[in-house]
């Protein structure tokens, strides 16, 4: 097993807190109040998970370019065209309602593990990454399901 760096992990967790703040704020009212309140309807509830969400998924389609480059050829060419996959599925799955983009950034992470197990097994990524990514993707589908359910 592989070591995941201590600043990649902490960073990694860190990059969780609005997803999970904003499945506290769906699940309690009175924190849903007290969000809306001080720090405005954005940041709570579906609102901060869907656009986090696709925020991520734009940003992670960054990090599969950037494990792209280490490879050649025809390897780099289908690498940079896959890693554009995650933003262009957020651009275009997550407009419809909170239920339904939910559920596509759902699937929009599942598709991004496989991307990113791909680039790894590709000896691309770094040895620890998929433990990292595992990790973090189990995470973001909990905290997104109760906008599905």
């Amino acid at each position: 097993m592989h070591t995941i760096p201590r600043s990649a992990l902490i960073l990694g967790l860190a990059g969780l807190i609005p997803f999970l703040w904003g499945t506290a704020t769906v699940l309690s009212v009175d924190l849903s109040s007290w969000g809306q309140t001080n720090l405005g309807a954005r940041f709570i509830g579906p609102y901060v998970q869907l656009f986090y969400g696709a925020v991520i998924l734009s940003f992670m389609s960054g990090v599969l370019w950037g494990f792209a480059t280490k490879a050649t050829g025809q390897m780099a060419t289908a690498g940079y065209a896959l890693s554009v996959i995650p933003a262009l599925w957020a651009f275009f799955m997550t407009g419809r309602g909170p239920t339904t983009a939910a559920m596509n950034l759902i699937v929009g992470f599942l598709g991004l593990l496989l991307l990113d197990w791909h680039f790894w097994r590709l000896g691309l990524a770094p040895p620890w990454w998929m433990h990292l990514r595992g990790l973090l993707t189990a995470i973001v589908i909990v905290s997104l399901l109760p906008l599905v359910f």
